[in-house]
């Protein structure tokens, strides 16, 4: 499954952006069982940010971004989104697309997500 995300730019704190993730040519819900948003900020872990799992809609998201980031899908496009709203500068990372078949107890782990985007970078002044 290959990911393709878009989406990222610079923007002032306060300011929103829209991630995309396509995956052209598939049907999510054929290849894998769950997908989210990803992040990894220059001499920093990859992080979670939101993932969410496609049967049962089961959403969740880092403390850090709740009540600002919200992700949703488009099965029609095979297109993931991430609305990410109120940012600040500890938003800034590039962020990545990924999906496969997390475990129910460690969704949040990237362990669990075998396809990945190319990631796209996310920049917030301050």
């Amino acid at each position: 499954v290959q990911l393709q995300a878009s989406g990222g730019g610079l923007v002032q704190a306060g300011g929103s952006l829209r991630l995309s993730c396509a995956a052209p040519g598939r049907t999510f819900s054929g290849y894998v069982t769950g997908w989210g948003w990803f992040r990894q900020a220059p001499g920093k872990e990859r992080e979670s940010v939101a993932v969410n799992k496609l049967s049962g809609g089961t959403t969740l998201y880092a403390d850090s971004v709740k009540g600002r980031f919200t992700i949703s899908r488009n099965n029609a496009k095979n297109t993931l989104y991430l609305q990410m709203n109120n940012l600040t500068p500890e938003d800034t990372a590039i962020y990545y697309c990924a999906a496969g078949h997390p475990i129910s107890s460690s969704m949040l782990s990237p362990a669990g997500y075998r396809y990945w985007g190319q990631g796209t970078l996310v920049t917030v002044s301050s």
